[in-house]
């Protein structure tokens, strides 16, 4: 970049840019008390939210964003306010996630525990009810994920992040036992129907007087 040019740069753009409005230590609180308030709030509203199960949740994550930018970054347009902020919200989530990581009983207060949404091949209305589930939301997520109908799923668990896990009921020793009596029955129903199409045996040639 040629040296005249940030020679004519106006004087006031470096200062807008690298000097924040706001005092050091409100760019580091500010960051703190939102990521506080997202964790708690989103805790509250429950783990549905973060599955985005429909349009709502969607919308509700992405004005999220919006809604406390300001609260963030307060009046500070500066680069490096916003450096402080971000550096500020790594830092915080870095913490967080070590803290969770190492104690169970944090990881339960602060993500919550798996719910069972269907156990033993039924659905359980009161944990859809609780966690705010339709049997609609849950077939489309089911369908998502490659299955068709909700009586195939012998167990759905509502993950702390919000993923549905589901797992698929598997045949029976005697369900096996009976597919494949089915199937030789349909192998000798084949056997016999193309030996008749074959037609009648020939008749045995009379003796000759």
């Amino acid at each position: 970049m040629p040296l005249h040019f940030i020679a004519d740069l106006p004087p006031g753009m470096w200062h807008d840019m690298l000097v924040p409005d706001l005092s050091i230590a409100e760019k580091m609180l500010r960051p703190l008390f939102v990521y506080v308030f997202l964790v708690v709030g989103l805790r509250v509203a429950g783990k549905r939210e973060l599955a985005q199960l429909n349009p709502f949740d969607l919308i509700v994550l992405l004005t999220l964003s919006n809604t406390v930018q300001n609260a963030i970054i307060g009046n500070d347009n500066s680069v490096s306010g916003g450096l402080i902020g971000a550096a500020t919200l790594l830092a915080l989530n870095y913490v967080v996630v070590r803290l969770v990581h190492r104690s169970k009983k944090l990881q339960h207060l602060v993500e919550g525990r798996q719910d069972m949404l269907i156990k033993n091949g039924q659905i359980r209305q009161d944990h859809l009810a609780r966690e705010l589930i339709t049997p609609a939301d849950l077939r489309a997520a089911a369908l998502k994920q490659g299955i068709t109908s909700l009586k195939d799923v012998e167990e759905c668990v509502l993950e702390p992040t919000g993923s549905l896990a589901f797992i698929e009921k598997k045949p029976t020793h005697d369900m096996i036992q009976h597919n494949e009596v089915m199937a030789a029955l349909e192998e000798m129903r084949k056997e016999i129907a193309a030996l008749r199409s074959a037609g009648s045996p020939a008749a045995v040639p009379s003796p000759q007087h």
